[in-house]
């Protein structure tokens, strides 16, 4: 049996990749800029030449690997690894990632599947195989900053929809009539809790008059505040701070609490840069779960923080090759 993977996870600032072992063991890593190559066909193809030297690096061949996983942040035609597009990343439109990446790949010498999938899904995935969520059968993982994305686990395997498309709980409505957001349509959970929003709320109330030593923290340069400096502040009491995380807490938790009362989870696994807010943040979900959701629903579920961190994505990449993983006889090359 091959004892390895490679995880890869595109993301709008970097491409990660690793070297993953049977166990969720990162064995090697390496990292790109994304941005630095000007075309697809320019980062896929340092993509590759990276793939090769992590093999030689551990003197490994292809023959050691079970297959190359790969999240990107966007849309999925899973069966077919077709990527629909990339919101954050130009120049990604209806990409036949999958097919494109083993023909590049078998010129370096050998056959190697590849699947491709949502980096949300697969950070769901990594959690479930080896981090917070080890041992829960249904599952749904949240990750917080500047979108909100959502992965489902469902009897331990990924539940992805009729056309690859569920997990979307950024774009929940909260709001019948709400503001609009970035997918066109309104009253969107990412409209009222991705950090752009939020920081964009805190500066309404420092122009308006409102103390806070967040002010202090950017020295007066409003343009310089970011989650992680009203997570600061919010640790140091700061009012406006801690208010403005408990107001992102009860949005998500009457979000959840609807996606509770739906799945009945075990775990509602939460990650991203945001859930470094900490306690304030969870807090304030937790509260509002309480008194949202079912009797029965909340009183099965915890929700806990991620584990993995930035590692979770790549993890979930190679750990759709792993055991227990979604059986990969669906997935033949195309």
């Amino acid at each position: 049996m091959n004892k390895y993977a490679i995880g890869v996870d595109l993301g709008g600032t970097y491409t990660k990749l690793a070297l993953v072992d049977k166990n969720g063991g990162i064995r090697c890593r390496a990292k790109l800029p994304t941005m630095a190559y000007k075309t697809k066909e320019a980062l896929l193809s340092a993509v590759v030449s990276k793939i090769g030297a992590i093999l030689k690096e551990n003197r490994l061949s292809f023959r050691d690997l079970a297959g190359v996983g790969i999240g990107v942040p966007g849309l999925v035609a899973f069966e077919k690894g077709l990527v629909h597009s990339l919101t954050n990343v130009p120049g990604w439109r209806n990409v036949r990632l999958k097919k494109i990446l083993e023909t590049m790949l078998s010129a370096l010498g050998g056959k190697i599947a590849v699947l491709v999938d949502n980096d949300v899904n697969l950070m769901a995935l990594g959690e479930s195989r080896f981090g917070a969520g080890r041992g829960a059968k249904d599952l749904v993982c949240l990750t917080l900053g500047t979108g909100v994305g959502g992965g489902i686990i469902i009897d331990g395997n990924l539940y992805r929809g009729t056309s690859s498309a569920a997990g979307e709980i950024g774009h929940m409505p909260l709001k019948e009539e709400g503001l609009k957001c970035n997918c066109g349509s309104f009253g969107c959970l990412e409209r009222y809790v991705g950090n752009r929003y939020i920081v964009d709320e805190v500066k309404d109330k420092i122009r308006s008059g409102r103390p806070t030593m967040i002010r202090k923290l950017v020295k007066g340069d409003l343009s310089m505040i970011t989650p992680e400096v009203i997570s600061k502040a919010a640790k140091k009491k700061d009012a406006l701070a801690v208010e403005s995380w408990r107001t992102v807490g009860r949005r998500i938790g009457v979000a959840l609490s609807g996606v509770i009362n739906l799945l009945n989870p075990e775990k509602i696994i939460i990650g991203g840069g945001m859930a470094d807010a900490g306690e304030v943040l969870f807090k304030a979900i937790r509260d509002t779960v309480d008194k949202r959701a079912l009797p029965v629903s909340k009183g099965a579920v915890k929700i806990v923080k991620a584990k993995l961190g930035n590692d979770a994505g790549i993890a979930g990449a190679a750990a759709l090759f792993m055991p227990n993983a979604a059986p990969l006889k669906n997935y033949a090359s195309s």
